[in-house]
């Protein structure tokens, strides 16, 4: 089953990004066919930032993707929002991807379920 998982919080302050991405480690270790696809825009993008460094025994968003990315899944950004942060693919995880608005309406139409956080 082909799942999207739409993110639009900032990494931290609010837990909807991290909340949304316990649902795609969910998704991906409850069935091992599944095809998990998070797309991050507003806030979200900088959920991407890499070099997060977070206190001891809290969440860390930046591993949490890379979780997801290692179970074959895939990470895209807006690529407008990011411009509107500053940033830069230079400035993200490795395997997330700068990606449009169409890209996003592609993957929503082929997706099973749609998953907004």
């Amino acid at each position: 089953m082909k799942h999207l998982i739409l993110l639009n919080d900032p990494p931290y302050g609010t837990e909807r990004s991290y909340n949304g991405l316990r649902m795609a480690h969910a998704l991906e270790r409850n069935d091992p066919e599944a095809e998990v696809t998070v797309f991050l825009m507003a806030d979200a993008v900088l959920c991407a930032k890499a070099g997060q460094k977070t206190p001891e025994g809290y969440y860390n968003i930046e591993r949490m993707l890379r979780r997801v990315l290692t179970a074959k899944g895939r990470v895209l950004m807006c690529g407008t929002c990011m411009d509107a942060r500053g940033l830069t693919e230079a400035d993200v995880i490795e395997g997330a991807s700068r990606s449009t608005m169409d890209e996003l309406a592609q993957a929503t139409l082929a997706a099973d379920k749609v998953l907004v956080f």
